[in-house]
């Protein structure tokens, strides 16, 4: 028997488009202002920098001849349609668990769009203290990792085995 979907956490799916709207414009925004590996300064710990990231996280595997690009298309199909999986099975007032979903499942897809149409990630965002940089990323990467976050609250927030109150 299936559910409304607005009873599911799916209803939180708004939140994902809302994400790759903002990382897909961003992306754009910087491909169409910038020049490959020219940067703006905006503040000054904060730049915009151009960069393509033909690997994963901190450009791990970014030099390995193309193969990662389909490799890393494939894992983050695989995280989006589980976490959609996940999102219709768990109710919509499970809301801090379905924005988690939600806010990964858009910073995926954002960068999985990279990855297929570009062959590369486009990241963007520097920060630095003197002349050490952290690694350049993008909002897709902001999403997963504030997405990500929230699952590990949730578990501090409400653990697994923790047993039901009594009613007594």
């Amino acid at each position: 028997m299936s559910r409304p979907v607005l009873s599911t956490g799916l209803r939180w799916l708004w939140l994902a488009l809302l994400v790759i709207v903002i990382d897909l414009g961003s992306k754009q925004w910087i491909m169409d202002t910038l020049m490959l590996h020219e940067t703006m300064p905006v503040i000054p710990f904060f730049n915009f920098f151009y960069a393509h990231n033909y690997g994963a996280a901190f450009s791990f595997l970014a030099d390995h001849g193309g193969w990662q690009r389909w490799f890393f298309a494939g894992i983050a199909i695989a995280i989006v349609v589980a976490l959609l999986v996940m999102m219709y099975r768990s109710p919509a007032s499970k809301k801090l668990n379905n924005i988690a979903y939600a806010l990964i499942v858009g910073g995926a897809a954002g960068n999985l769009f990279d990855r297929s149409y570009h062959g590369f990630v486009v990241d963007f965002i520097d920060f630095y203290v003197g002349d050490w940089h952290f690694a350049t990323f993008n909002i897709a990467d902001c999403a997963i990792c504030i997405g990500a976050a929230l699952i590990v609250l949730e578990g501090f927030i409400s653990p697994a085995g923790k047993p039901a109150k009594s009613k007594g």
